[in-house]
C-alpha cells in the first residue's frame, strides 16, 4: 500500500475539520481508488465504515404503520366520499370499526401486528379504546396540529414504558418521567442547549464537562459563539493491560465533577465511539458526587445505544433530579430518516429548582419571555419551556413533532414490548457482535473484554497497538514521522476503506472509529486485514530506514 499523496502540512490542516466533514475527503479518495480499480477490472468495493447509519431496519412496526394508514384513509372516507376528498376521522365508535377493519383485511401486511399493538395499549395501559385508536388514526391522517405540543397523551405513556423497559432496566425512578418528542436526537441536543441558556440555567462562559471520547457535536456546540463554555474533559484513558485500552474512566478523572463550578456534564452512554456502557463503579461515583459535593450538577445523558447492552441502566434512573435524558429510535430500529427522538425529564428536577432560585431580575425577564403562554409563567416547567423555545415561544401553539412521526414512534415502542420485538433486539445485538469479532480477527488486534460493550462502534488506538506489538521505540517513530490521520488517508486512497479519526471525538490522536452497523459482516474482516496491512507497512518502512 503506497504512502498517501497528501503532505503532512495538508493533513494537519484537514485534521482541524469535524470527523464527519473530514470523512468527505476520505470518501472522495476511496471513490477515486474504486474507479481506478474498476477500470482495471478489479472487484474492489468502497467500504465506508465511517457512518453510524445501520444497514438493517425493523420491518414489522413499519408494516403496522402502513396498515394503519389504510385504516385512517377508510375512516376519512366515511366522512366525505368525494373522489380524493375525505374528512377528519371521527372518534366515537372508532375502536369497533378498527376491529371490523382488521377482521375484514386479514391479509393486509402489518394488520396483525397493528391489531395486537392496539390491544396492548388497551390491556397494558388501560387506554379508552376509542380515544386510543382515534389518536393513532387521526395522527396517521395528520389533519391536526400536535396537541399537546410536547407529545400526544397516549404516545407519551407508551414511550415512557418503552424507556423504562429498555433504558431503566425495568426499575424506573419514582418521580414521573415527562417526555418531549423531537426531530431525532440531534434536535434534542440543540433544544436543550438553547433552552438552558435562554432560561439562565447556563450562561455564556460557564464551566461544563464532557466525558470523552464523545459524539463530536457535544464538543463543537459548546464552542459556538453563543455559548463559549469553559470545557473540562473527563478522559476515558485507563488501560486494561499494556497496549490495550480499556476505555474506562479512572476515579481521579470522574472526581473533577465534584467541583461546584462545573454546572453541567454531557455523556453518551453507551459511549460513542468506544461503545461501552457506564460502569457501576463510575455511576456510583457520580451519585456520590451529586449527594455530597455538587448537588445541582446537571447531567445530559444521550442513551441512543442503550438497547445494545443487556440490563442497561441509564443515569436518569439513579439521578432523576439531575439528569436530562436524550434518546433516539434511529439506531435500534434503523430509522435515521424518520427523525424520532425524545427528551426526558423527571418531575421535581434540578433545572426547575435552579430557575426558581434565579435572582428576581432574571425571573422577571423570563416572565416577559413566557408571559403570552400563561397567566402564571413562573409555574411553566422547564420541559414545557423546551417546547415553547423550540418554536421561538411565539409559535408555541404550532409546536410538536409531526403526528405520523409520533405514530411510528408509538408503534416502535409497542413492538419492543411484544415477543417479536424481543427477538428483533437479540438479533441486532448478535449482528454487531459478530461484526466486532470479524473485525478484531482480521486486524489481529487485542481489545479489552467487557460485558458492557454495546459493539455498535469500535475505537482502536493504533499507536497503543503499535507499541504492544513492536515496542515503544516504534511507537515513538510513528509519532515523530507521520500525522495521526496518515493511516486513514492510506486506507481511503489505496484500499477504498473509510473510517473516522478518533481524535475528532477527543479520543487519542492515533485512534480510529469503526462503525459496526452499516456494512455486511465479511466486510469487517476485510477492514481488519487492511488495518493490519497498514501497521505492517509502517513497521517495514521503519525497519528499512533504521
Amino acid at each position: 500500500m503506497p504512502k498517501p499523496s497528501y503532505t503532512r502540512a495538508r493533513m494537519r490542516e484537514l485534521a482541524g475539520l469535524s470527523p464527519f466533514e473530514l470523512k468527505g475527503e476520505f470518501i472522495r479518495l476511496a471513490e477515486h481508488h474504486h474507479d481506478d480499480e474498476q477500470r482495471s477490472r478489479s472487484a474492489v468495493l468502497m467500504l465506508n465504515a465511517g457512518r453510524g447509519n445501520p444497514n438493517w431496519i425493523a420491518t414489522g412496526p413499519r408494516e403496522a404503520f402502513h396498515a394503519l394508514g389504510y385504516f385512517a384513509l377508510a375512516e376519512s372516507r366515511r366522512v366525505w366520499t368525494a373522489d380524493d376528498l375525505g374528512g377528519m376521522p371521527a372518534r366515537e365508535g372508532i375502536a369497533e370499526r378498527f376491529r371490523a377493519f382488521a377482521k375484514a383485511h386479514p391479509d393486509l401486511p402489518g394488520i396483525d401486528l397493528l391489531d395486537r399493538s392496539v390491544r396492548l395499549g388497551v390491556e397494558r395501559f388501560g387506554f379508552d379504546p376509542d380515544a386510543w385508536v382515534h389518536e393513532l388514526a387521526d395522527g396517521m391522517a395528520a389533519d391536526n396540529y400536535p396537541v399537546p405540543g410536547r407529545i400526544l397523551a397516549h404516545t407519551e405513556r407508551v414511550a415512557r414504558a418503552y424507556l423504562h423497559q429498555e433504558l431503566f432496566d425495568g426499575r424506573p425512578a419514582e418521580p414521573e418521567l415527562k417526555l418531549f418528542a423531537t426531530e431525532g436526537g440531534t434536535a434534542a441536543m440543540c433544544y436543550l442547549f438553547d433552552s438552558l441558556v435562554a432560561n439562565g440555567v447556563l450562561r455564556k462562559g460557564d464551566r461544563i464537562a464532557l466525558m470523552v471520547p464523545i459524539f463530536t457535536p457535544y464538543i463543537e456546540i459548546p464552542a459556538l459563539d453563543e455559548y463559549r463554555f469553559d470545557v473540562e474533559l473527563i478522559h476515558a484513558d485507563s488501560f486494561a493491560e499494556a497496549g490495550v485500552r480499556e476505555w474506562r474512566y479512572p476515579a481521579e478523572q470522574v472526581a473533577k465533577l465534584a467541583d461546584p463550578s462545573i454546572r453541567l456534564v454531557c455523556l453518551v452512554n453507551p459511549s460513542n465511539p468506544p461503545s461501552l456502557a457506564l460502569s457501576d463503579r463510575v455511576r456510583d461515583q457520580i451519585k456520590g458526587i451529586v449527594a455530597r459535593d455538587n448537588p445541582d450538577l446537571l447531567i445530559v445523558t444521550d442513551d441512543v445505544y442503550g438497547t445494545f447492552v443487556d440490563g442497561f441502566r441509564t443515569l436518569a434512573a439513579d439521578l432523576p433530579r439531575n439528569t436530562l435524558l436524550v434518546y433516539s429510535y434511529s439506531k435500534h430500529y434503523g430509522a435515521t430518516g424518520w427523525r424520532l427522538g425524545l427528551i426526558g425529564l423527571h418531575d421535581g428536577n434540578a433545572v426547575d429548582d435552579l430557575i426558581a432560585r434565579l435572582p428576581e431580575e432574571h425571573r422577571a425577564r423570563l416572565r416577559a419571555r413566557y408571559g403570552t403562554l400563561s397567566l402564571d409563567p413562573d409555574a411553566i416547567p422547564f420541559i414545557d419551556r423546551l417546547v415553547a423555545d423550540s418554536r421561538r415561544v411565539a409559535l408555541n401553539h404550532t409546536a410538536g413533532l409531526s403526528l405520523p412521526q409520533q405514530v411510528q414512534l408509538a408503534l416502535f415502542s409497542l413492538f419492543a414490548m411484544l415477543p417479536e420485538g424481543e427477538a428483533y433486539k437479540a438479533r441486532v445485538q448478535r449482528i454487531v457482535r459478530t461484526r466486532l469479532d470479524l473485525l478484531v480477527e482480521g486486524a489481529g488486534m487485542r481489545i479489552a473484554e467487557d460485558p458492557q460493550r454495546a459493539c455498535y462502534y469500535l475505537e482502536l488506538d493504533l499507536l497503543a497497538e503499535a507499541e504492544r506489538v513492536h515496542g515503544p521505540e516504534f511507537a515513538r517513530h510513528l509519532e515523530a514521522t507521520y500525522e495521526p490521520i496518515d493511516p486513514l488517508f492510506r486506507l481511503a486512497e489505496h484500499a477504498s476503506v473509510v473510517l473516522l479519526n478518533g481524535g475528532g471525538f477527543d479520543g487519542p490522536a492515533w485512534s480510529v472509529r469503526v462503525s459496526l452497523a452499516n456494512l455486511d459482516d465479511l466486510d469487517y474482516l476485510k477492514i481488519g486485514h487492511h488495518l493490519r496491512t497498514v501497521l505492517g507497512e509502517y513497521h517495514d518502512e521503519w525497519k528499512a530506514g533504521a
